[in-house]
């Protein structure tokens, strides 16, 4: 991390497949691994792969440059309850082909745009391409670094999020020689996807949250595993399929 010695013990550096959360894990992750996976199950690498499935381009905005001027060409995403493109995946189903989408979000476009900035190679990961990706971030070689986006508190701390673990397990689920902090990911996706991943993804904070809000579509998108073979990577600033 920039600026902040980390011990050789917090690095993971025996194992090929490393996890860490949020900020921080994809800034130390990014320093160390020849590619980095975020994941953002709700919402923003769901969005990023439905719109990569249909042939769209994504640049990944931090919540901080929502208001920045995009390039020409480029559509702006509108907020969640608007009726064009937003972070909704519901509202990207119908995305045209070539499209070129600006989204923000706070977690999963953030850490994407920071990982960017980096020049590493970048993955965008979600339940739904979870094996496609897996396979992708193989071809690329090690290290793999997985990065589960979190939420914010209030406060802007980092929060836990149930939802991104499940997704960087089901990821990491299908490398080899994971971190023991992957493989605890690995053994949530498992019993998750045991249980039934449409309900326990319904019922954690984060799907509690967006089914109260409007947004159930959103969840159930999300909550499908393996349907895309889409492997939203970043090139020239833009994360597409490819």
């Amino acid at each position: 991390m920039p600026g902040v010695a980390v011990r050789a013990e917090h690095r993971q550096l025996d194992h090929r497949v490393r996890l860490e959360w949020g900020r921080e894990g994809a800034a130390l992750l990014t320093a160390e691994c020849a590619v980095v996976i975020v994941v953002d199950v709700l919402s923003f690498s769901t969005a990023v792969d439905v719109a990569a499935g249909r042939g769209a381009a994504v640049l990944p905005l931090r919540a901080s440059d929502s208001r920045r001027p995009v390039p020409p060409g480029v559509v702006r995403a509108g907020p969640r309850r608007s009726t064009g493109p937003s972070l909704s995946p519901a509202s990207l189903t119908g995305l045209p082909a070539g499209t070129r989408l600006a989204l923000p979000s706070p977690n999963g476009a953030t850490l994407c745009a920071a990982v960017a900035a980096t020049g590493a190679v970048l993955l965008a990961g979600c339940l739904r391409n979870a094996s496609a990706v897996a396979a992708a971030a193989e071809a690329v070689g090690g290290p793999i670094g997985i990065v589960p986006a979190g939420e914010r508190w209030p406060d802007d701390t980092m929060r836990v999020a149930a939802e991104d673990a499940l997704g960087a397990g089901a990821i990491a689920a299908a490398l080899p020689d994971r971190s023991p902090e992957a493989e605890l990911a690995v053994a949530q996706f498992t019993a998750a996807r045991d249980r039934g991943l449409p309900a326990v993804l319904a019922a954690t904070s984060s799907g509690r949250e967006l089914r109260a809000d409007g947004f159930a579509a959103d969840v159930e998108l999300a909550a499908d595993l393996d349907v895309s073979a889409a492997v939203p990577r970043l090139h020239d600033g833009f994360l597409r399929a490819g």
